[in-house]
């Protein structure tokens, strides 16, 4: 893995211990913490790329800039380029269902890598793993994102017609934790206008989004 080297490894181990690891008595400590802070530092990380790199742009184009650097798939895609998924603490019933390859998974454990990263050696080295890593091909990451993003086109097409941007609402949750299951709902001018089911949050969003797209194009 191209991580900088820690003055405390425990850390780093802890960002690669699955909680099912723990259960199973393979680690004192599970990364959800890790996550939680990781989560934090890539999104100020990302938001101050995004707002300096693109001056001319208002709140809502970055957003949907930072949001297409953090998704799921690009996380999970930069977890398997750094060889996460051979290092990864799971059970066995986990890796016998081949979770390590799991996106969710993968895409938590690479903000869990962030956060001990930022507790280890502080913002800056945070920042320079970011800015060495998931920035590379900034630019490309963002266009690539946008033209498959469907919750980006809906709301053009909602905000067209003198509505408020469309809201979505996690409705469930299913599966173990290696196969969760998201269910979205995504409300448009106050009312239910589709669901959709994906691996991630973010996935169930863009499948509702996308449903809710084919309904309006319908």
């Amino acid at each position: 893995m191209n991580l900088p080297k820690f003055n405390n490894p425990n850390l780093l181990k802890q960002s690669l211990t699955h909680r099912s690891a723990v259960n199973e008595g393979k680690g004192e400590s599970h990364n959800e913490r890790l996550e939680f802070l990781g989560d934090a530092v890539l999104e100020l990380v990302i938001s101050e790329f995004v707002y300096l790199k693109f001056p001319d742009f208002q709140e809502g184009k970055l957003t949907q800039f930072r949001t297409a650097l953090v998704r799921t798939e690009t996380l999970a895609k930069l977890a398997n380029e750094l060889n996460i998924p051979k290092s990864i603490f799971i059970s066995k019933g986990e890796k016998k269902e081949g979770g390590e390859y799991n996106a969710s998974l993968l895409a938590d454990t690479i903000e869990a890598v962030i956060g001990s990263i930022f507790l280890d050696k502080g913002l800056d080295a945070a920042k320079k793993f970011i800015y060495s890593t998931l920035l590379v091909d900034a630019d490309k990451k963002i266009k690539t994102a946008i033209m498959l993003d469907s919750k980006s086109k809906l709301q053009e097409i909602v905000q067209a017609k003198g509505f408020y941007s469309p809201t979505y609402n996690i409705v469930d949750i299913s599966g173990p934790d290696h196969q969760r299951i998201f269910t979205a709902e995504v409300v448009v001018n106050g009312k239910p206008a589709a669901s959709g089911k994906g691996a991630s949050k973010q996935e169930a969003e863009q499948e509702a989004a996308k449903a809710a797209l084919d309904d309006i194009i319908r």
